[in-house]
């Protein structure tokens, strides 16, 4: 149905939006994903995202335990409406909800930190699985919780007096150094057609004013048949 539904909707925009959709489709990953605790400063929220659409990542994971999450959209440039946001503010712990469910969606959970055990980001594997990249906010970090339940952590080397980048910073060289990385990998980093077609589809009611409406009649006309 999600495929017939497209093939409906996509006679409603143009074929340069088409094809802009499959190409942008074509570069998407889910195989590096993103997680944001707590970060509150709106422009830095923000800015990720924008940097996430870019690098082509399709999913950013939002844990609000202190702190609401605000987008500012003269930053964002309407890019999150793009990407997949999932966002953990129910719990008693969020932070170790995200973890619990992206571990168990085969995710490696990675803290970027410095750390006894980390390692620099020139040197750090994709090919050992999927990847959850941890962000924490600029004054404090990630969580004690995120850091004790990593099963990695990443650094970015520095040269100066400065210990840290700004989080939108941190996150810009990170993603971009490693979704260059994992293009030219083997690692099988594509998502699968029905993915595809499930997102595409949801960039089409995105796009289309009278989306709705056209579902309904498209539905109608099938039940008819």
């Amino acid at each position: 149905m999600v495929s017939e539904l497209v093939n409906f909707l996509k006679q409603f925009v143009t074929d340069g939006r088409n094809e802009v959709f499959d190409k942008v489709l074509n570069k998407r990953t889910r195989y590096i994903t993103v997680a944001l605790e707590d970060i509150y400063q709106s422009q830095n929220a923000s800015a990720v995202l924008r940097t996430s659409d870019c690098v082509g990542i399709q999913d950013v994971h939002i844990i609000e335990n202190r702190n609401s999450f605000e987008v500012n959209p003269d930053v964002v440039l309407g890019s999150s409406k793009w990407i997949d946001l999932k966002k953990y503010n129910r719990a008693k712990n969020n932070s170790l909800e995200a973890i619990n469910k992206l571990r168990k969606s085969g995710y490696r959970i990675v803290a970027t930190t410095p750390h006894a055990k980390d390692v620099d980001l020139d040197n750090f594997d994709l090919n050992k699985g999927k990847v959850a990249l941890f962000f924490g906010t600029e004054q404090t970090g990630l969580s004690d919780l995120i850091i004790e339940n990593a099963d990695e952590y990443l650094k970015i080397p520095m040269h100066g007096f400065t210990e840290s980048f700004n989080i939108s910073v941190s996150a810009a060289i990170v993603l971009h150094h490693l979704t260059n990385k994992l293009r030219n990998s083997e690692v099988n980093w594509q998502l699968p057609d029905y993915e595809k077609e499930i997102i595409k589809l949801d960039w089409l009611t995105t796009t289309i004013k009278s989306s709705s409406l056209l579902m309904e009649e498209f539905l109608s006309m099938n039940n008819n048949h």
